[in-house]
């Protein structure tokens, strides 16, 4: 089940990379407390979806960065991560949530269905936390195409 909005955001703490994030770097949510952050939840480094929203956000960096904390989040392993961040430029870090933990206590490990298989996936939303750790807003399901004006629009 998704956290509501107004609601605390789950903590955690998890392997980072990217952005200044060194070897066996991990980041912790409540260490952020007083910064806003977004959490943009996506299913996986490499493929055509996810690749068309990072380098959206990776383009529209000027102003995603003046409104918040940004941190991509997805099962891949930190070495996976570093390979999309280099080959695409990408500006702000990855999470690796290897063991499942992140996505599933914000509610985005869920079933889904392609060419009529099911299997379990990472959900593409997107979660604003603000500065006292409550979440904003929540984007579900979002377009990839769609997802940077969004994004923008309620970070307003």
């Amino acid at each position: 089940m998704k956290p509501a909005i107004g609601s605390p955001a789950p903590d955690f703490t998890a392997p980072v990379t990217g952005e200044g994030h060194g070897e066996d770097a991990t980041v912790t949510l409540s260490a952020l407390r007083g910064q806003r952050v977004v959490l943009v939840f996506y299913p996986k480094d490499d493929t055509p979806g996810c690749t068309k929203q990072a380098c959206a956000l990776r383009d529209g960096w000027a102003d995603v960065q003046a409104a918040a904390r940004i941190y991509g989040v997805s099962i891949d392993p930190v070495k996976k991560h570093r390979k999309f961040i280099t080959k695409y430029d990408l500006p702000y870090p990855l999470i690796a949530d290897e063991d499942q933990s992140i996505v599933t206590a914000y509610g985005v490990w869920v079933e889904k269905s392609m060419y009529g298989k099911t299997f379990m996936g990472t959900e593409r939303t997107t979660f604003i936390i603000g500065a006292d750790g409550t979440i904003e807003a929540i984007l579900e399901k979002v377009s990839p195409d769609a997802h940077l004006a969004l994004l923008l629009e309620a970070l307003g």
